[in-house]
């Protein structure tokens, strides 16, 4: 068998003169781009210009391929070019793409079959945001095939991307909060949740936070991600690994990046949590047994968080965003401050940190604290 790249000249049966070069395999099987010329001389350029886009591209569009190989091929070049857990998103809805048109030529593709790949997806259950995930990754897909020529057009582009159902979100309410923060105050990892519910920060950049990141601000530019071992991540994909496969990773936007001032009563938690658990070999705040948590751990013990509490509202530990949300715009605080606290996306714009000074930024969460601190005290008044 003939390398990648080098090619084969010869007459067939029918008196054409046929040139030939090895292409990438896919799933082990061999592949070829195989061209056909009445001349010696043509064919000769044909073979010659095949070396050269294969070189450059890495790959040729054959009128075989189907569509499960091209995702194959597909994932591979994403795997550089994206974040460990948007490859992962992309690698588990290609298989269901895969399992609906995956036989179908690429070539072949058409609007009708997306439309299957969506047929798919409802029947199979799954939510209109992964539905919507599956129209976009093959939007993605699509897109490259047809800037390599392998198609003539973006099939997804030719059809309505699945609808996304209005998702009923829950948010703990003001009393909720208080009574939540209140029952957890002398739990030993009660800081942890208590960060959330008053910042708004991300499971992974609460999990991330780091002894020396904390003072009078909160350094939010570093978040705890699970990265499996081996995994190729893109040349740019800032990271520090800590253990196995934890590393703390830079969120995706310089709009992640914050500082958020540190006020009472948030202060005074995390200052008795440090104290109490003194330092560790990774320089983390939170551990369990001086280790980092398990992420995905962590948000199913927020349920026992709920019930322990008596709260039976379905809140996931992602939507505490909201519940901050809730309570700074309650509070006051204008809402363009509010997203730069919580680092929003519907309101990123690529910056860099913020003003570890920033008046607007310190008032906005002493109005916070403030308000919590008056409706403490009067329900303390009401219960007495």
């Amino acid at each position: 068998m003939r390398g990648k790249g080098e090619g084969t000249v010869f007459k067939d049966k029918r008196g054409l003169w046929t040139v030939a070069v090895e292409l990438p395999p896919i799933n082990g099987e061999r592949r070829r781009k195989v061209i056909r010329r009445k001349n010696k001389r043509d064919a000769l350029a044909a073979l010659a210009q095949l070396k050269a886009d294969l070189a450059a591209r890495g790959d040729l569009p054959t009128h075989d391929q189907t569509v499960e190989q091209w995702f194959t091929y597909w994932l591979t070049m994403a795997q550089r070019q994206v974040r460990p857990n948007t490859y992962t998103g992309y690698a588990a809805v290609v298989k269901h793409i895969v399992a609906a048109i995956g036989p179908t030529k690429l070539s072949k593709v058409t609007a009708t079959h997306v439309r299957r790949v969506h047929a798919h997806m409802e029947q199979q259950g799954f939510s209109s945001t992964y539905q919507l995930l599956a129209h976009r990754v093959m939007a993605l897909s699509f897109k490259q095939a047809e800037n390599e020529g392998r198609i003539g057009r973006n099939p997804a582009n030719q059809t309505p991307a699945p609808r996304k159902r209005v998702a009923q979100l829950e948010a703990l309410s003001l009393e909720e909060a208080l009574e939540v923060i209140a029952a957890l105050s002398h739990d030993p990892e009660g800081a942890r949740w208590i960060t959330h519910i008053l910042t708004g920060a991300r499971r992974g950049e609460v999990l991330g936070l780091e002894l020396d990141r904390v003072g009078d601000e909160l350094d939010l530019s570093w978040q705890l991600q699970r990265i499996p071992v081996g995994a190729e991540v893109p040349a740019d994909f800032e990271r520090r690994h800590l253990v196995g496969g934890l590393w703390l990773t830079r969120p995706k936007s310089k709009a992640g990046w914050r500082i958020v001032p540190l006020v009472d009563p948030l202060k005074s938690v995390l200052e008795r949590h440090i104290a109490a658990h003194g330092p560790n070999e990774y320089g983390l705040v939170f551990t369990r047994d001086g280790r980092p948590y398990d992420p995905d751990q962590v948000s199913k013990e927020w349920r026992d968080v709920l019930g322990r509490v008596g709260i039976e509202k379905n809140i996931r530990l992602h939507d505490l965003r909201h519940t901050a949300v809730d309570l700074l715009l309650l509070a006051g605080v204008p809402e363009d401050v509010v997203m730069e606290i919580v680092g929003h996306s519907t309101r990123a714009t690529t910056r860099a940190y913020k003003s570890r000074n920033s008046p607007r930024l310190r008032a906005a969460m002493q109005d916070l604290a403030d308000m919590l601190t008056r409706a403490a005290d009067t329900r303390r008044e009401l219960e007495s």
